[in-house]
């Protein structure tokens, strides 16, 4: 395994390795909750936008489904007739500090893989920045008619006022219930917040909430991707091929697996969340396809490769999820406005 992956094993436990990380756990928490103690007490300002804002968020290091969820929110706020935009943080790209739109060529090393992937799936307005109010801003005077915000893994960034509070939750759970970095938790697990997502079969903590299903969409062949096209090749007709499995996302064995139910028996190639793909690391690799995430395929816009096939991830909250949603928005941003 990968120091990565070794450390979020230890996340799941406590032993040895958690016990040691205490001390500064300890240290972490302290400073997470004077920060919130601050903005709680109003010693610290929040900033209100003139549009509704949703966060979308964990308190769990890692992968918990919050870009999946965040595109399943703006596709249900387009359906009921709003104008949404998006603002994230642009995690793995380079341009943080000034507020900055996801255009169609921008290079996700520039704006990150989510970012990117996000602007693709939904075709609203992404800009990425380290400060959200400041993204959210520059989003709004840039696209005036738009009606609702979207705030990706913002739970944290207290200074953006928010309306709704979407807490996503995986398969792990709370871990092993400790604070970063004897333990996965950013924050309490029991922090408040007005929807709980599980993007799990079931929930994994005794906190009531909603559940998501996850299945795995065609093997698209990355130029017909690029084109737009969502059909393909159905997964099992590739069950009889030599097949590689390339996912470099937060936790790919996920994806493996998903695969594998599907009976697949893929080659297995597991990267770093947000690797950068320069080079390609599958050179050398003789046989007949290679699976990527859509996620990885938006950092490959010079590959050639005809073997190279994309397979998107659909993501469905349960309809009472929308529905609670629906309550949770003020009025002033329906449609009949």
């Amino acid at each position: 395994m990968s120091w990565r992956q070794r450390v979020q094993a230890a996340w799941l436990q406590r032993g040895p390795m958690a016990c040691a990380l205490l001390p500064l756990a300890g240290l972490y928490a302290a400073a997470v909750r004077l920060r919130q103690a601050l903005y709680a007490t109003g010693l610290r300002r929040r900033e209100r936008l003139p549009v509704p804002v949703v966060v979308v968020g964990n308190v769990i290091a890692g992968g918990a489904g919050k870009t999946p969820t965040v595109i399943a929110v703006v596709q249900h706020l387009q359906r009921r007739g709003e104008r949404p935009g998006i603002v994230s943080r642009g995690y793995g790209g380079r341009r943080h500090e000034v507020p900055h739109e996801v255009q169609p060529d921008s290079p996700a090393a520039e704006v990150g893989d989510e970012p990117r992937l996000m602007a693709r799936r939904t075709g609203v307005p992404v800009v990425v920045g380290a400060d959200r109010v400041a993204a959210a801003r520059a989003l709004l005077q840039a696209h005036p008619d738009t009606t609702v915000i979207v705030s990706d893994d913002g739970l944290q960034h207290l200074r953006l006022a928010r309306d709704v509070e979407i807490l996503v939750f995986d398969e792990r759970g709370a871990g092993n219930g400790w604070w970063l970095p004897a333990g996965p938790l950013r924050e309490s697990a029991a922090r408040r917040a007005d929807l709980l997502l599980y993007n799990a079969p079931v929930p994994s903590t005794p906190r009531p909430g909603f559940v998501a299903t996850r299945r795995l969409g065609d093997a698209v062949p990355l130029a017909a991707w690029r084109a737009g096209d969502r059909q393909g090749l159905p997964l099992p007709q590739l069950a009889a091929r030599r097949v590689l499995a390339a996912a470099g996302i937060a936790h790919p064995e996920r994806f493996f697996a998903m695969l594998e139910a599907l009976g697949l028996r893929p080659e297995r190639l597991p990267l770093p969340d947000h690797a950068a793909l320069d080079p390609l690391p599958w050179c050398g690799w003789d046989g007949d396809v290679i699976l990527v995430t859509e996620k990885d395929a938006v950092k490959l816009d010079a590959a050639t490769d005809p073997r190279l096939h994309v397979v998107a991830l659909d993501f469905e909250p349960d309809p009472a999820f929308f529905a609670a949603l629906d309550r949770l928005l003020p009025a002033s941003s329906a449609p009949a406005r």
